[in-house]
């Protein structure tokens, strides 16, 4: 089914109203989040450039079929650029362990600076993922963003999180209380894939027209119903004490 794509700019559009509707009257968490870019310009000005460059990979496409693969692609980014900063509330990780954990993903660079990247990156993502998750939901109308995509994002904090805990352990009795979870990492990421592969892979159509596709589709439950023929049916119509008294019209094609 070929149906038109959006516009690159009805798309930013959009966004930007999303944004600033949720800074304005949103969950306390979301609204949040998009307040502290809506109401500062510099951070306004980042979010915006770099949401215009995830779009653009979404409005490159001229269907919406490929369009939906695109930011169902860009909301997996978007999954994983959050996690960090996300880690850390949850975790309260703080003093030299804090440090440590900077220090996995960005090396030797100044500890200060690495942090207050990281949650301007978060600030913007986390506000770039609300607009998508809206995209996706009142304009493509792709049920990805329900159920599957919420159930890939909790796994992948599992990940995470049992990644950064066993990278973080730095005593004996830690690494053997860990030591079950982390001969699971391969599972998890695997699990990961799987479930990456299968968002990917469901219909790249608009909900009401994946449903009616489910509804149309045969499930092996049901069976053709056998045409009666011609003689069949006059024989039934003749024998049908229920049927019209006499003088009165069995049929008419005209009504």
């Amino acid at each position: 089914m070929l149906i038109q794509g959006y516009r690159h700019s009805r798309l930013m559009e959009e966004s930007q109203s999303r944004l600033e509707a949720v800074a304005r009257a949103g969950p306390p968490e979301e609204m949040l989040v998009a307040s502290r870019v809506v109401e500062h310009p510099l951070s306004y000005r980042l979010w915006e450039a770099e949401h215009d460059r995830l779009i653009r990979t979404v409005s490159a496409h001229a269907r919406l079929a490929p369009q939906i693969g695109a930011l169902r692609s860009a909301a997996f980014g978007l999954i994983h650029r959050k996690a960090l900063f996300e880690y850390l509330r949850k975790r309260e990780i703080k003093g030299a362990r804090r440090h440590r954990l900077f220090s996995l993903f960005y090396g030797a660079r100044d500890y200060a600076s690495s942090v207050v990247s990281e949650h301007a990156s978060f600030i913007r993502c986390s506000s770039s993922y609300l607009c998508t998750d809206y995209l996706a939901e009142q304009l493509m109308r792709d049920a990805a963003f329900g159920e599957p995509l919420q159930l890939y994002e909790e796994w992948y904090a599992e990940y995470f999180r049992v990644f950064c805990d066993v990278e973080l352990a730095d005593t004996e009795d830690e690494r053997l209380v860990l030591a079950p979870l982390e001969a699971l990492k391969p599972l998890l990421k695997y699990r990961l894939k799987q479930a990456r592969d299968s968002i990917l892979a469901l219909p790249q159509v608009p909900t009401s027209v994946w449903r009616e596709v489910e509804i149309r589709r045969a499930t092996g439950e049901t069976q053709k119903l056998r045409r009666l023929s011609v003689e069949q049916r006059r024989f039934r119509l003749g024998s049908d004490t229920s049927g019209p008294k006499s003088g009165e019209a069995a049929d008419n094609p005209k009504r």
